[in-house]
């Protein structure tokens, strides 16, 4: 059942063969025609859920394919057998439940093992949400950088944030659709409310939605609804940093909490409205508290 192997030029590669395989994001007509036949001749199938893979290859016209679970929590207890199948000349796809494995799904692991091990490795490229997304944003794509998903709280979120208020390259974020609108105020917070931002949610579906504007406006619109399917967020670049001196920043500080803002929120706003760190900032925001705290206990 092993197809020989063969590399870009179509010479003998000797031994196994690992093929990363894109499949849909949604639409079941962007799974490509090459990946049909990787799948059909590999001598086993990895993939996350096994059900929704058969339901996959049943639809492309694929049966009797043998499947491997692979997932996040089993990953590393399957490099054994993988390696093995490897090690014995066997070609092992992978498949990820949706778009491309390895990003933001499981497989690195794998293929940094299989590397390692000296085994071919391949793939075939198709569906990505977070490409999908960023070409139909219209922010700048010339240099973009991909962070995932956000840690959901502590100080890996925060110090996420500190740097995206300052990251000059767009950037492509997945999101749960229930952490959505508060990935959206946490964002508007430290980066500035308006920083353009692009919502692509249900991309290659039925009810596919991309909606443009700033993250202020992003935060009041998805925060008053409910969100449903996949959503990725394309952020675009923060201004490059520009002169502003201590002035600029207590200027901008005084603004912020004059209108309402907590001195914590009014740094993360400022912090990405010029482009500065928000330690930078916060340091600011703390001496001018403390200053007009001193000023009010000398007036009673």
């Amino acid at each position: 059942m092993t197809p020989t192997p063969s590399g870009p030029s179509g010479s003998s590669v000797p031994g196994g063969r690992l093929v990363i395989v894109a499949t849909p994001i949604g639409n079941l007509g962007d799974l490509s025609p090459r990946a049909v036949d990787v799948l059909a001749h590999a001598d086993v199938v990895c993939c996350e859920d096994t059900r929704r893979t058969r339901g996959l290859l049943t639809h492309a016209g694929v049966t009797g394919q043998q499947l491997l679970s692979l997932h996040a929590r089993n990953e590393a207890a399957r490099l054994p057998e993988v390696l093995a199948r490897l090690a014995s000349g066997q070609t092992v796809a992978v498949v990820s439940d949706a778009g491309t494995p390895t990003v933001s799904d499981p497989g690195a692991r794998l293929v940094a093992a299989a590397v390692a091990a000296g085994a071919e490795v391949t793939a075939v490229p198709g569906p990505s949400a977070a490409l999908m997304a960023l070409v139909v944003s219209g922010l700048p794509t010339g240099r973009f950088c991909f962070e995932g998903f956000l840690a959901r709280r502590g100080a890996d979120r925060r110090r996420a944030l500190e740097a995206l208020a300052t990251e000059e390259r767009t950037t492509l974020i997945h999101e749960a659709p229930g952490r959505l609108a508060a990935t959206l105020a946490d964002l508007a917070a430290a980066c500035g409310p308006d920083r353009p931002a692009v919502v692509a949610r249900e991309l290659t579906k039925l009810h596919e939605e991309i909606w443009r504007g700033t993250l202020g406006a992003a935060a009041e619109e998805f925060g008053a609804r409910e969100v449903r399917g996949e959503v990725v967020v394309v952020l675009g670049p923060a201004l490059p940093a520009g002169p502003a001196d201590e002035a600029d920043i207590d200027a901008a500080l005084r603004r912020r909490v004059a209108g309402g803002a907590s001195w914590s929120d009014a740094a993360s706003a400022v912090a990405g409205e010029l482009g500065l760190s928000r330690r930078t900032v916060y340091d600011h925001a703390l001496a001018l508290r403390h200053g007009h705290e001193d000023r009010t206990d000398a007036d009673r």
